[in-house]
């Protein structure tokens, strides 16, 4: 059996655990810059507040019916998953972090559980009880089952935050009350392909021919469609694969038009982009780097390099030597530059690669995990590069950003009795 925990409305319930004064109030999370809303909390959805639109079309809607507005706290959410994860992990053998909200449990080994609904409650008490975070919990024979249970658990009615699909009569009331685009793999437009043929639903799925499937739709199409009728394809490997691109870019909070300050906005995404590469075990083949004017200005600049290193790297000095070497290439004077950022483009596995006689390897893996040790234990941008100072002109706008109340000495909540 597996199963999925997943948050509820995350971000905006993390706003609300060490604020008692919101919560009862609707919330919402803005993406980077204060851009668009990213997250809403239920009593925000009933209001009709809709996700992914930008926030200065909707903040008059906001102002008028009270809604809490946060920016993003990464460093809040981040801990706050962690302790989540902690507590979601002593409840089976096998534990897989899926996101910052979801993990995903296997009981291959684990034979105590005899009322899954009942164990359902039990993990989301727990969480509630440690975290102050509800969850929605639901379990299936197969990853993609666990999923839609996850879905119903939280989504259709009649269900209590726990679902279980545990034989034919579940499986087929929950999936055909689900959508084509709510099975997991399925998106909008192979949704969209789907229903030409007059499937409406999970369960209209479930009941096509895999190979008919796969000879029209692909091999992710048949391996669905056997999940959905409890026959295991896929593992954890699978539905964590490394990324193939890593890209860290923004948009700056002010217009920069000095080239110190472009060079360390340069600088610090190449430092992110090494740290996320070192995180899944790869090297830097080739890195991008790219800085850009707003495309609404009257004269549209853009302006991208590509460096090819001898070999490949996850070291983070010589991804910032790199900006150095392509900058005069990049930057042009009088231009108002409203976004950069660096990619490293060409992956390749730490474990498994083909070294080079003839070229000294410019990785230093001691340095570098004492590096990524001191930014995980205090924070990240702890301990940076030179070249990346940080500088107010491009730093992220976060106007409504909340206390950092786990990870800053200054910001612990403080009890008054």
């Amino acid at each position: 059996m597996f199963g999925l925990v997943d948050a509820v409305s995350f971000y905006a319930r993390a706003e609300k655990v060490f604020d008692p004064s919101i919560r009862h109030k609707p919330v919402v999370v803005l993406t980077n810059n204060d851009g668009c809303i990213c997250a809403v909390c239920p009593l925000a959805r009933q209001l009709g507040v809709p996700k992914f639109i930008p926030y200065f079309k909707i903040k008059s809607f906001l102002e008028k019916h009270n809604v809490v507005v946060r920016s993003s706290n990464y460093e809040l959410y981040a801990d706050l998953s962690d302790r989540m994860m902690n507590v979601i992990a002593r409840y089976s053998d096998n534990h897989y972090v899926y996101s910052i909200d979801e993990s995903f449990l296997h009981f291959k080994n684990f034979s105590s559980v005899n009322n899954w609904h009942k164990y359902g409650h039990m993990i989301r008490k727990a969480v509630w009880r440690e975290t102050r975070l509800p969850v929605g919990v639901g379990f299936g024979a197969t990853l993609t089952l666990a999923k839609a249970a996850n879905h119903a658990s939280k989504k259709l009615s009649g269900f209590d935050g726990v679902a279980v699909i545990d034989d034919t009569s579940s499986r087929k009331e929950i999936l055909s009350r689900m959508s084509l685009t709510d099975v997991w793999g399925i998106g909008n437009k192979l949704g969209k392909r789907l229903s030409i043929l007059g499937l409406n639903n999970g369960w209209d799925l479930a009941n096509q021919s895999p190979k008919v499937m796969r000879s029209q739709f692909g091999v992710v199409v048949e391996r669905t469609v056997n999940e959905l009728n409890g026959m295991p394809c896929l593992q954890w490997d699978e539905i964590g694969q490394d990324k193939q691109e890593i890209f860290s870019t923004r948009s700056f909070g002010k217009r920069v038009t000095d080239e110190y300050t472009l060079k360390a906005a340069l600088s610090s995404h190449a430092s992110i982009v090494a740290a996320k590469v070192r995180r899944q075990g790869s090297l830097i083949k080739r890195l991008v780097i790219f800085a850009s004017s707003s495309p609404h200005d009257d004269r549209y600049y853009k302006k991208s390099f590509v460096y090819e290193f001898p070999m490949a790297t996850d070291n983070t000095i010589k991804l910032v030597s790199a900006i150095s070497y392509v900058f005069d290439n990049i930057y042009k004077q009088g231009v108002s530059f409203y976004r950069c950022g660096v990619g490293g483009v060409e992956l390749e596995s730490s474990l498994f690669r083909q070294k080079d006689m003839f070229t000294v390897s410019v990785n230093n893996p001691p340095l570098m995990k004492c590096y990524d040790e001191i930014n995980h234990r205090y924070g990240r941008g702890s301990i940076e590069v030179a070249a990346a100072e940080k500088n107010d002109k491009w730093a992220m706008r976060r106007n409504f950003l909340s206390p950092s109340y786990t990870s800053k000495w200054s910001e612990i909540p403080k009890i008054i009795c």
